[in-house]
């Protein structure tokens, strides 16, 4: 049988659900801005981490990192390469964030459009 929540615990994951809920409200431009930037750091650098990809968002794209990762992980884009580093961000202490690449499929698809719109300038 499953361990009941307590109080604390279910008002913790009301607040979660609720704030996941005013990200994926959000406009569709914002998560792809997002997505673009995760896009263009591993196109730049084979790896990278939310570390490389907050440092081509404005302050308001950094709610969407997470987002974005979730939905092009489970879109099968990008892979966690296994290996973990710590954040730069302040309020985070120092935790663990994964560091992610691109699968075939993320790959063929981040190079197709790179070279289309090179061809488009």
């Amino acid at each position: 049988m499953p361990r009941r929540l307590t109080v604390a615990e279910r008002h913790a994951a009301a607040n979660r659900d609720l704030l996941l809920e005013e990200i994926a409200v959000q406009s569709s431009w914002d998560q792809f801005l997002v997505e673009q930037a995760i896009f263009a750091a591993l196109r730049a650098y084979g790896t990278a981490s939310a570390n490389d990809f907050r440092d081509l968002l404005p302050e308001m794209g950094h709610g969407f990192i997470g987002a974005a990762i979730n939905a092009m992980s489970g879109g099968g884009l990008i892979k966690h390469t296994g290996q973990v580093v710590p954040s730069t961000l302040e309020s985070t202490h120092g935790h663990r964030i994964a560091v992610w690449e691109f699968t075939d499929k993320g790959a063929a698809l981040a190079w197709k459009s790179a070279a289309a719109r090179r061809a488009a300038a």
